[in-house]
Parts: C-alpha cells; sequence; structure tokens
C-alpha cells in the first residue's frame, strides 16, 4: 500500500495539474491505495489513453484490465463495485419519477462477512462461554456496520443478522452432546437477544 502510494501520488498531481483530465475532461479522481475511480460525465478515447499512458508509459506499471472497465451508472443496469460497496442508480423509494445513487454492501463483502462469522462463530470456539462469544461478536459486528451504515442497505443488513441468528442456534446446539435447551415458553431469536446478541 505504501508503494502505491508513493507511486500513484504522481498520477494524482497530474491529474490535477492545470494540463491534466481535471480540467479539460472535468474528470473526478476517487483513489484509496492502488485501486480508483475516475468519473467523467463523457469516458472519450482522449481520456483513457491520457490514463494509460501515464500509468504504464511514465509510470512503468501495469494496469489489471480484467478488472478495469468503463460503465454507464445512469442507465440503471450497471453496478460499480469500490472499497467495499456496491453503486447503483435507482427508482425512488417514494416513487417519484427520479433515480438516484445508492450504496450498500456489495456481493463480495457479503460473502466476506458470512466467511468472518462462520469462524467467529466455528466448531473451533465452542470452549468459550456464550457471554464472551457474543461480547466478541457484537463487537465485530459494530465494526462492519458502522463500516457500511451509508447508503440505504437495509436489506443487507438483514441478510446478515438472519445468518448470525442462524449460525448462533447451530452453534448452542453443538456445544451440547443432547441438543441445547433453551427456556420454556420462548423462541430462538427472543432467547439470542436476551444473551444481548445484537441486530444490525
Amino acid at each position: 500500500m505504501f508503494l502505491a502510494n508513493l507511486y500513484l501520488h504522481w498520477f494524482d498531481k497530474k491529474f490535477h495539474r492545470q494540463d491534466g483530465p481535471a480540467h479539460w475532461a472535468k474528470a473526478r479522481l476517487i483513489r484509496y491505495a492502488d485501486d480508483f475511480v475516475i468519473q467523467a460525465r463523457y469516458q472519450s478515447d482522449h481520456l483513457k489513453g491520457w490514463i494509460e499512458s501515464q500509468l504504464e508509459a511514465w509510470l512503468g506499471l501495469v494496469i489489471n484490465r480484467e478488472k478495469t472497465r468503463t460503465i454507464q451508472l445512469k442507465d440503471g443496469t450497471e453496478t460499480l463495485d469500490f472499497l467495499g460497496y456496491s453503486f447503483r442508480f435507482e427508482k425512488d423509494l417514494k416513487g417519484r419519477p427520479w433515480r438516484y445513487v445508492n450504496l450498500f454492501p456489495s456481493a463480495k463483502s457479503l460473502n466476506k462477512e458470512r466467511e468472518t462469522i462462520r469462524q467467529l462463530i466455528g466448531p473451533k470456539q465452542c470452549f468459550k462461554p456464550v457471554g464472551v462469544l457474543i461480547e466478541e461478536l457484537n463487537e465485530h459486528l459494530r465494526g462492519w456496520k458502522n463500516y457500511f451504515k451509508v447508503g440505504y442497505c437495509r436489506r443487507e443488513l438483514r441478510k446478515i443478522n438472519y445468518f448470525v441468528r442462524r449460525r448462533m442456534i447451530q452453534h448452542l446446539h453443538r456445544r451440547s452432546q443432547r441438543g441445547y435447551r433453551l427456556p420454556k415458553r420462548i423462541n430462538p431469536y427472543a432467547y439470542l437477544d436476551q444473551l444481548g446478541l445484537m441486530q444490525l
């Protein structure tokens, strides 16, 4: 990451110079380490050629052609994935005749989160008291939610909530050879709430 920032700092500088595309193409550069997005009203061949020449001919870097693509978000059919988020134009939630840019956790981020939860509530964690396990799980979920709290992501949060609760119920049964017995007259989800498991 350090080397990426060191190299691409000079790309940023040339991009925003008076003779750079920030001025003649009205383009915007959003970069994190070696991952970046360039926004422009018109993705001209001149702009693409400038980017390729600076990165490959001037800096001597190699562009990952498999990850590089040009998309048109406004038509509402394409999605941009960047830094764990998916960006997409969607219809107005109140039925008004316009679209807005929505951002939410990408499919890759959701799969990565499910895998992390599997590790946190896996068979190797059976030695931990349930209270300690839930505290650790809550701390992780809180951090994940804070990162993805921008945008309208209620649908994705519900998916993770369901996954966490299902895994926790399996974990409770795994801890006991005879199966975990819940207190009388309480369903598993309400019991997990009593134990302090947070919902996103």
